[in-house]
């Protein structure tokens, strides 16, 4: 059975740092593309990051702030947020493929 945990989500400042972690059960990490997502109040669900064994890719709205990252091992993903904003404001979601799954969310709230 595939399992995907988040955790790390929280009440930041703005300027602040979080890390978001995916922990993935049931799944290979070296044969997946694993993403985070992230959905506002009101709005659909946005891509933020992928990485698979070819590439890496992020939205342009989080370019130079987040950085994904993977670690086989521990069959866990993360999300490195930096100078966060208030408009990053949001539930993170982690997502595998082609196994798609997707975890519960985390919240990350970011005051101003």
């Amino acid at each position: 059975q595939v399992q995907l945990v988040e955790s790390g989500g929280g009440l930041v400042q703005a300027g602040g740092s979080l890390t978001l972690s995916c922990v993935a059960s049931g799944i290979r990490l070296r044969d997946s593309t694993m993403s985070w997502y992230r959905q506002a109040p009101g709005k659909q669900r946005e891509l933020v990051a992928s990485i698979s064994d070819l590439r890496i890719t992020y939205a342009d709205f989080v370019k130079g702030r987040f950085t994904i990252s993977r670690d086989n091992a521990k069959s866990t993903v993360y999300l490195q947020m930096n100078s966060l904003k208030p408009e990053d404001t949001a539930v993170y979601y982690c997502k595998s493929w082609p196994a798609n799954y997707w975890g519960q969310g985390t919240q990350v709230t970011v005051s101003s």
